[in-house]
């Protein structure tokens, strides 16, 4: 039985695929002077910016972190959230499970987000990039999260008590490295992409049915 769910954001609870990967396409043009396809800007989303610049060689990762953010704004009309989540949400909460967001998103950019401020009643305790030294695939963010959750309950939660819902390597990187559960979500039909995940789910009742039966 899982004390606690934690969510990704990006991929997971919110499609921003398209607005996330073609503003980084264009940040990179602008900046770099290189054009990139979209399947292999597609590999660095999720990632926090100041680690995406390193990868293509761009020294001042603030000036690359602000970029991208000023057109991932601009392009932020082509982000929902995915069917049926705020819904399942409200009902995996009602179970008296304990709810969390690990995310690569800054404070600001979690804020911003019109579809989160419906989702914040129902997700708990938010780490943000900011809010550790370390992030994704570095369980520290994941483990602060449950340091958190612990810390409103009285009372420890184990890792194996825990369960992490994501969409990449990367996430399931920090979930087995925590020592806690993965789920990993595949709402577009690209696959599993090899991650040897617990659960594996492709729609908001399916996401919703992990947790309801395994409380």
């Amino acid at each position: 039985m899982y004390k606690l769910a934690v969510f990704d954001i990006d991929g997971t609870l919110i499609d921003t695929e398209r607005t996330g990967v073609e503003s980084l396409v264009q940040t990179i043009r602008e900046l770099l002077g290189l054009e990139i396809p979209y399947e292999e800007a597609y590999k660095a989303f999720g990632i926090p910016s100041n680690k995406v610049a390193g990868l293509y060689g761009y020294a001042d990762a603030k000036r690359f972190g602000d970029r991208w953010e000023e057109n991932f704004i601009a392009l932020s009309h082509h982000i929902s959230p995915f069917p049926g989540v705020l819904e399942a949400l409200k009902r995996i909460k009602a179970t008296g499970i304990q709810t969390g967001v690990v995310t690569s998103r800054s404070h600001f950019e979690f804020e911003y987000d019109k579809y989160l401020h419906e989702m914040v009643p129902y997700l708990g305790h938010i780490v943000c990039a900011e809010d550790t030294p370390h992030h994704k695939p570095h369980p520290e963010p994941l483990l602060r999260c449950i340091e958190m959750a612990s810390e409103e309950l009285g009372a420890p939660i184990r890792p194996d008590e825990v369960l992490f819902l994501g969409d990449t390597d990367h996430d399931w990187a920090c979930a087995r490295d925590a020592g806690c559960d993965f789920a990993l979500a595949d709402w577009k039909g690209r696959g599993w992409q090899d991650i040897p995940a617990r659960y594996k789910f492709s729609d908001a009742d399916g996401m919703e049915g992990i947790l309801i039966r395994t409380k």
